[in-house]
């Protein structure tokens, strides 16, 4: 039978041009790969998981509802039918293999391009060429830059060459990059002194550091200086810059995957969580005003309303909602709709947040289209949106902000 995709399944009437828009492809402008190989249950339930950690002894996270949504939505693409159980839905995974079932389902997003962060170095993840083979689309490559840094500090180098070896290194992977991406928000937290580090203090901050070379980056002098070279290199190749904001994508190291996780680490615990509050950016942000640099906010949740308050306020932040679409499922359409409370429209991107398991970029393009949908069909019979309004807006967000922004 044909494969389900996941632009076919909107869930109200709406007028033929919002639907068209609706059922577009979009740009994905931030996912991670998905990985390669089959994987156990255990290790499937940790890939749904949103903290990547397994489920409470005698629990599942298919008990969740991205789990509950996985069934539901998923199921089809592999052949199944609705609600298949976990058992006969991992069998099915199973016995189709991962490669079909990353076509399937990669391909059902029905995504034009997808922008991956090749942050998490690991060989058992799809590299951006593979992800846009299998899912029929363009690719192109995020550089996380914490990742860079770590390589030069693993280097071998003199302190003094610390900041003259990562920029360089920065320039040669923006020159065949999308975008330039910082975790920050999970090293440090997102309220570091926005101003640019002395190269004293930077060159003393990097004798300690390549004294353990193999540690994370979490020196707040390094991590302000990491930023600023990649804005330098940013402007100069007109690249935007891209941050990790919210709590989204935390506690990684059980994903079974080298390197301790996808998303660079685990995040700060709860009482640490004000720390990946967009917020906290704005004296950064507003440094970055006059320079030209692009800032794109992801994930946010759940600060998206602060991120949203940012990207209109400043000309040059933009925002994606990130892997809250998909672990929300059913509950997408209130996600958006705050977002869209707040954020200019010219100003919003989808982006899935996918990472490990290609359910997850599935569900995030099935959820953005479906609670996407009903925000539109609210507005426009309130009367407070025209159907050419509408139509306009879910393309803005689907795909026409992405290539703008990304010049694609």
């Amino acid at each position: 039978m044909p494969e389900p995709r996941s632009h076919d399944m909107l869930p109200v009437p709406l007028p033929d041009a919002v639907r068209a828009a609706l059922l577009a492809p979009m740009v994905d402008q931030h996912c991670c790969g998905v990985r390669r190989d089959d994987t156990t249950r255990s290790g499937f339930e940790q890939l749904i998981g949103e903290g990547g950690t397994p489920a409470p002894p005698g629990t599942t996270h298919f008990d969740t509802p991205a789990g509950a949504a996985i069934r539901r939505w998923c199921a089809p693409v592999l052949g199944l039918e609705p609600h298949a159980s976990p058992t006969v839905y991992l069998s099915r995974r199973a016995e189709l293999g991962a490669a079909e079932v990353n076509r399937r389902l990669l391909r059902g997003a029905g995504v034009s391009a997808f922008l991956v962060d090749t942050g998490p170095d690991v060989p058992a993840l799809l590299s951006p060429a593979e992800m846009g083979r299998l899912g029929s689309a363009a690719a192109d490559e995020i550089v996380r830059l914490e990742q860079a840094e770590q390589d030069v500090a693993e280097a071998g180098l003199p302190a003094a060459d610390y900041a003259g070896m990562l920029r360089d290194e920065l320039a040669v992977r923006a020159a065949r990059a999308a975008a330039l991406k910082s975790v920050a928000a999970h090293r440090c937290g997102l309220g570091f002194d926005p101003s640019r580090p002395s190269r004293g203090s930077v060159i003393a901050a990097a004798g300690r550091r390549l004294a353990d070379p193999k540690s994370r980056l979490d020196d707040p002098v390094l991590v302000r200086h990491l930023l600023w070279a990649a804005v330098d290199v940013a402007r100069e190749r007109g690249l935007p810059l891209q941050f990790h904001c919210g709590l989204s994508g935390g506690g990684l190291s059980g994903w079974g995957l080298s390197g301790g996780g996808l998303s660079g680490g685990a995040l700060p615990g709860i009482g640490a969580g004000h720390l990946t509050d967009p917020a906290l950016l704005t004296g950064f942000v507003r440094a970055l005003a006059p320079l030209g640099v692009t800032v794109v906010l992801l994930h946010c949740y759940p600060y998206h309303r602060q991120a949203a308050h940012l990207a209109g306020v400043f000309p040059h932040v933009y925002v994606d909602a990130g892997p809250a679409i998909a672990h929300t499922a059913a509950g997408s359409a209130h996600v958006l709709r705050e977002l869209l409370e707040l954020v200019p429209f010219h100003k919003q991107m989808y982006g899935s947040g996918c990472h490990g398991a290609a359910e997850l970029c599935f569900l995030a393009a099935l959820c953005h289209r479906r609670g996407l949908a009903r925000v539109l069909a609210d507005r426009i019979a309130e009367g407070e949106w025209s159907p050419a309004d509408a139509a306009r807006i879910a393309h803005m967000i689907g795909s026409g902000n992405a290539r703008r922004v990304y010049r694609l």
